[in-house]
């Protein structure tokens, strides 16, 4: 061993994967230089066409003396997410506000009509890395404030504005409104999405309503972690859920509510590509049709089946099958399909 070299300790080494190692997702990474305008055209033909790469950023051992250095600690903790080209980046609840040395500007002053000054900085690193970001912070309209995650396309322009439907007693003292019980869905270039935050995890209304919408990733920026509160969303709802938090755990669910991706002690963010090319189904009865799908379709379509729980989960693995075919192929049915047709079978012998 050359003894000039530094020897690694576990505190450097921390130190090194606090800077901006996703070490869970290491081996999806595209390479420390590569600059998103210069993303290899191999590197795009490789995807899936419904392939979505999402990051989500915690705020875990972030502190800083104002929310104007808070700001600029979060954008130097996203640009470790720039190599692996993320569609779409997620941000912890009205990050810019907490972990202060100080006490909370108040509403008055921060709280804007997006994108405004505390937005700005997000919407350009939007346009600069072509990809969407999910900025928490305070709104207001008509002398009203609330809790929202704005929505900022890859042009830097807003795409839409959630806002908190179930605020907590103690946000609502301090001047936060409650916003609509019916949650906004927003169009991106790779399907519909829609948030709910933190508080709102503890009510059933607004994940069910994203769900009859058609959502298909919900962000949930938070101040904790959730637990399996947030897997169990997931796999509920049929879509996937991604979390980014001040403290705890951030991570990303699939639609069965597996974690893709999770931080921890040695990662403060990740990013890990997602499949929406994907269908949650009921398995009895429509495993009766399985084995002709895999000697159709062969390696193209995935099959995943949870024995225990009868779900099983359709994935397209080819830029050529597309599951809404086979769907209509095998006369198969989601799960919500086959839960109204019980449901219609069974009001029509109520009545």
């Amino acid at each position: 061993m050359d003894s000039t070299q530094p020897r690694a300790t576990r505190r450097s080494f921390l130190q090194a994967a606090t800077a901006g190692a996703g070490l869970g997702v290491l081996a999806h990474t595209v390479g420390a230089n590569a600059a998103a305008e210069e993303r290899p055209a191999a590197d795009q033909a490789s995807r899936l066409p419904r392939e979505v790469w999402v990051a989500s950023i915690t705020q875990d051992g972030m502190h800083t003396a104002n929310y104007e250095q808070m700001i600029r600690a979060m954008l130097a903790r996203m640009e470790s997410v720039v190599p692996f080209q993320p569609d779409i980046v997620c941000l912890p609840e009205v990050f810019p506000f907490v972990n202060l040395d100080t006490d909370r500007p108040p509403l008055e002053e921060v709280a804007e009509e997006p994108i405004g000054a505390i937005c700005s900085p997000f919407a350009e690193f939007a346009r600069k890395n072509r990809c969407y970001v999910v900025c928490s912070t305070y709104t207001k309209e008509a002398g009203r404030f609330y809790n929202s995650a704005v929505f900022i396309g890859r042009d830097g322009k807003l795409v839409g504005e959630y806002r908190k439907m179930h605020p907590t007693v103690g946000e609502m003292d301090r001047g936060i409104e409650p916003g609509a019980l019916d949650p906004p869905v927003f169009d991106t270039d790779f399907g519909k999405v829609g948030a709910q935050i933190c508080f709102d995890i503890e009510w059933y209304d607004g994940w069910e309503n994203l769900r009859k919408k058609g959502v298909e990733i919900v962000f949930w920026p938070s101040a904790f972690g959730g637990g399996a509160m947030v897997n169990t969303k997931a796999w509920q709802n049929h879509y996937c859920v991604v979390s980014s938090t001040r403290k705890g755990t951030t991570k990303i669910c699939d639609i069965n509510g597996e974690a893709v991706a999770k931080t921890g002690h040695f990662a403060n963010f990740v990013c890990a590509p997602i499949n929406l090319e994907k269908v949650f189904l009921h398995t009895w009865p429509f495993c009766r049709r399985f084995p002709e799908i895999h000697a159709k379709y062969g390696p193209k379509i995935r099959i995943q089946t949870f024995h225990e729980e009868e779900w099983s989960i359709l994935e397209s693995r080819s830029p050529d099958v597309k599951i809404a075919d086979v769907m209509k192929e095998f006369e198969l049915m989601t799960r919500d399909e086959h839960i109204e047709e019980a449901d219609e079978a069974q009001r029509a012998r109520r009545s």
